[in-house]
């Protein structure tokens, strides 16, 4: 079976934040605390559209299900279908 390959779907440019904005939120934070909500945030941002999160944070379907698995084990609400941008199912 010949598939064509999935593309990164093309994001307008968005202005960097200044430092002073950000910083202060990844201060004290570990490293795989800023990815769990970069993830949740992408999630709910895509609509809980998992395909299209995957594209966003430039890893692979099967890495975000993952990803997913261990947040929910540990009782993490993760955006599901159809979230709206905060991340409530509707």
């Amino acid at each position: 079976m010949n598939q064509t390959p999935l593309q990164p779907l093309e994001f307008p440019a968005r202005p960097p934040v200044a430092p002073g904005r950000v910083v202060p939120l990844l201060i004290g934070a570990t490293v795989g605390e800023i990815e769990r909500e970069l993830v949740l945030q992408t999630l709910a941002r895509c609509s809980g559209n998992r395909t299209q999160a995957a594209l966003m944070l430039g890893m692979s379907i099967r890495t975000l299900r993952n990803k997913i698995r261990q947040y929910t084990a540990h009782g993490i609400d993760v955006p599901g279908p159809n979230a709206d941008a905060l991340g409530r199912a509707s």
